[in-house]
């Protein structure tokens, strides 16, 4: 998994530009929940969905990036928490123990 580490809120703007021409994953990870690294060694054991651009967010670090991310996408904090981004806007979510990568192919595929 090549993670692009989201570290800087203007990341954001970039983000919704790149799924306009590709789908874009946002990680946001907990470093200290067990369920959030489950989460995400469950995906980086999975092959990565082609053509798709995967960030990789500290939540602890970086709170107030998350706290951006729920008001820009309109979606409520969670962590660990997927979101799908297409086209601008996020296409769908989830969190815990739902996420997985067969999950983010399905939703790709429609």
């Amino acid at each position: 998994m090549n993670w692009i580490t989201l570290s800087e809120e203007s990341q954001l703007e970039q983000i919704k530009e790149q799924s306009k021409q590709q789908p874009v994953v946002i990680f946001k990870h907990s470093t200290t929940c067990s369920i959030s690294t489950m989460a995400k060694n469950r995906l980086e054991r999975e092959t990565p969905v082609a053509n798709t651009l995967f960030y990789y967010l500290d939540l602890r670090a970086y709170r107030a990036i998350s706290n951006k991310i729920a008001e820009d996408f309109h979606v409520h904090h969670e962590s660990p928490q997927i979101l799908l981004i297409k086209n601008g806007e996020c296409t769908y979510e989830e969190s815990h123990n739902g996420i997985s990568m067969a999950d983010i192919a399905v939703q790709l595929a429609d």
